[in-house]
Parts: structure tokens; C-alpha cells; sequence
């Protein structure tokens, strides 16, 4: 079920340093970080993630998935939802299997991202740009309008917490160890299907007090993310 860090690295391109991305605080680029409290390959991972969560052209969530829960600690935040997630990217990639930790760009590449500079060359290779669909939020409705794809894509909302958290790990592979997370995902709700010129959906209310939504728009499961927003 699992694989280590060292027999993916193979999946990351190279690219020159320092090459930018098109993405900008309106049109940021999606992190999606896979991880788990008991693994003990994700905390770097992890720690490479929240050092571009700060940035406005970058959106970063981190999904806590559920395969590890049986081998000693069950992940405080993990949900069956976000390892089905996972699984539908690991279908659109043609991967075998499901790892933590994974982290994936856009819905277009996908890296370990434990090695220094591996998340950052990712973001060249997958920057879609600023173009797209255009996102507008207001009075707690979502609107999307452009040309969309054919078949539709999916309009969805992350309900995550932007602090960051300290978890104390009691057992499993990190037990003894405290974990900081940053942009954790408490929910994830599908608004509906983007089929027309412009369509519109109302925000529902989040699940806890602090929680930050970002809107996804992303061309079927697993697929490319096509346009992400902040609520």
C-alpha cells in the first residue's frame, strides 16, 4: 500500500532555478499535500508545503487520508473522503497505488516533495497560468463564468483552518513527536457541476468558527484544476 520517498523521486522533472509561475493572488496555484500522522516520511514534506503557504500565488490544503490509522495512531484530521480523493488522482495519473506523502500541483503533476526545490520545479511544469474560468465571490454565493470544458467540470469548496496547529503524536511511526499543520482541510463539499456560460451556487455555512473556503473548479475526479479562488 505504501512507497517510500526514494522510489518516487524518479517522478519529479527537472527544471532550470528560478523559473516563475503565471499564477497571482486571484488566480493561485493549488498545493494539494496527502499526508498522515503516522508516516514518518511526511513531516518533511509537510514542512515544505507550509514554507509556500504564505504565498498569495499559492493556494495550499493539506488532506490527511486514513490508510495508516491501523499501524498504531489514527490521524486527527484524517477522513475516508480525502484518501478517495487521493485515489482519484491516483487513477487520472495511472498510479498503482496510493503514498504518503504525495504532494499534487494543479490536478496536473504530482512529486514527493521531500527533496528541496521539488514542489517549486512541479509548480513550472503544471502552472496553468491565469487563465480560465472566472471565480467571483460575493454575498456567500460562489459564480463561475466562462467557456467551459466538454462534459462539465466540478465546482467544489475546501472548508480548511489557516492557523497553524501543534498535534502531539502518542503513538505509531512519529509517536513522542508534535507536528505543526498549517491549511488543514476540515471539509470538502461539491457546490454542483459547471455546465453553462455562468452558474452560481450558495456557499454553505462551515462546519467550525476560523475555517477559511477555497473554491475549486476542477475538470472531473482526479482531473486538472481548471481555476481556484479564496473565499
Amino acid at each position: 500500500m505504501f512507497r517510500t520517498a526514494a522510489s518516487l523521486c524518479a517522478l519529479a522533472p527537472l527544471f532550470a532555478a528560478g523559473q516563475a509561475i503565471a499564477a497571482d493572488a486571484a488566480h493561485p496555484a493549488v498545493i494539494e499535500l496527502f499526508q498522515s500522522q503516522g508516516c514518518s516520511s511526511c513531516p518533511p514534506a509537510n514542512a515544505n508545503v507550509m514554507a509556500l503557504a504564505g504565498r498569495p500565488d499559492i493556494l495550499a490544503l493539506s488532506f490527511q487520508v486514513t490508510y495508516w490509522d491501523q499501524l498504531g495512531w489514527k490521524d486527527t484530521f484524517g477522513s475516508p473522503q480525502y484518501t478517495f480523493r487521493q485515489w482519484d488522482y491516483a487513477h487520472a495519473f495511472h498510479h498503482g497505488d496510493v503514498w504518503t506523502p504525495q504532494v499534487v500541483i494543479n490536478g496536473r503533476a504530482d512529486v514527493v516533495g521531500v527533496r528541496p526545490g521539488e514542489i517549486e520545479r512541479a509548480l513550472v511544469q503544471a502552472d496553468r497560468g491565469v487563465g480560465g474560468p472566472d471565480i467571483r465571490i460575493a454575498g456567500g454565493r460562489v459564480v463561475v463564468t466562462g467557456a467551459p470544458p466538454a462534459g462539465g467540470a466540478q465546482v467544489w469548496v475546501a472548508f480548511y483552518d489557516p492557523n497553524i496547529v501543534q498535534v502531539p503524536i502518542a503513538r505509531g511511526e512519529n509517536g513522542g513527536r508534535t507536528l505543526p499543520h498549517r491549511n488543514v482541510v476540515r471539509s470538502l463539499v461539491r457546490l454542483g457541476d459547471w455546465s453553462a456560460a455562468s452558474s452560481a451556487w450558495a456557499i454553505p455555512a462551515a462546519s467550525a468558527a476560523g475555517l477559511k473556503a477555497a473554491i475549486l473548479v476542477q475538470r472531473g475526479p482526479g482531473g486538472p484544476i481548471l481555476a481556484a479562488a479564496r473565499a
